[in-house]
């Protein structure tokens, strides 16, 4: 593939897909995806989200429409297809549709055994694949031993193996209690950290509006509205016509604009805790 520098990541270019039963998976979808970005893909189930991930890694081909890597079309060949899948790793909702070995370090080590690498260059690249989402105990643990949790790191870390530029989870915090799910945004605040680009689809609107940097809207199979996250609360009518709820934090803040309680010069707080900051701020101030 030819590398474009300037170019979005991944792109799709009005990309429509009709399943065979006529069902519509995307209609006519645009999106542009910026290197290294935090992005969220809202939308009420049936709205395409699987759909748009399956044709980034190159599952699904658009029946019209292109999808782009870099600024290149994708390359839907054997050798395309395999180059593509070992740069945009995509996570499932349910690690139990990825996960096929016995043990965690065989399912690990599937990826870049495939890609033909040397037995020491797995075995490090297994290693900092557990290390980092925090399993290196776990390597010799039966994969049907492990929580609905673990399950889903080691998913992240065989994609981690092949060491992407693009990382893909659909619905990564479904299944998780409170203390999982701030164990999985740290993991994805180190990946961030690390360069990779994240693209995740959730509905949990308060946890997009702390972690994105940007979201994107899709509705009936098509890219609706995109914004990045500064835009948000002035756009809570709109936001909340989706019918997805609105971040509790960005409407609390503009309600307490309103009453004169904060002002602009505190920012757009985009958690709980960090409004809690200002708040705190405000009143200790002379």
């Amino acid at each position: 593939m030819i590398m474009t520098a300037n170019a979005p990541i991944l792109a799709l270019h009005e990309v429509a897909f009709r399943y065979p039963d006529g069902s519509v998976g995307l209609d006519g979808c645009s999106l542009a995806i910026e290197r290294g970005s935090r992005t969220a893909i809202l939308g009420l189930n049936g709205a395409g989200k699987t759909t748009m991930f399956l044709h980034l890694n190159g599952i699904l081909r658009p029946q019209s429409g292109t999808v782009l890597y870099d600024g290149a079309p994708l390359d839907y060949g054997r050798h395309g297809l395999h180059k593509l899948r070992s740069r945009v790793g995509l996570v499932f909702q349910n690690p139990d549709s990825q996960l096929f070995s016995a043990s965690v370090r065989e399912d690990v080590s599937f990826g870049p055994m495939n890609l033909g690498l040397d037995a020491q260059v797995v075995r490090e690249r297994v290693s900092a694949g557990l290390d980092a989402v925090g399993l290196t105990g776990y390597a010799d643990k039966p994969v049907h031993n492990l929580s609905f949790g673990q399950k889903k790191r080691v998913c992240i870390a065989g994609v981690l193996t092949m060491q992407p530029d693009v990382i893909i989870l659909d619905e990564p915090m479904a299944g998780l209690d409170i203390a999982m799910q701030a164990e999985f945004t740290r993991i994805l605040d180190r990946l961030h950290a690390e360069g990779l680009t994240i693209i995740i689809a959730t509905h949990d609107i308060d946890f997009t509006y702390h972690w994105a940097d940007t979201i994107t809207i899709l509705a009936k199979g098509q890219c609706d509205a995109t914004w990045e996250i500064p835009q948000i609360p002035a756009a809570l009518d709109r936001f909340a016509s989706y019918g997805l709820g609105i971040p509790h934090v960005a409407e609390l803040h503009n309600t307490l604009m309103k009453l004169g309680v904060l002002d602009n010069g505190t920012g757009y707080p985009r958690s709980h805790q960090e409004l809690v900051d200002c708040l705190n701020g405000l009143h200790a101030s002379p």
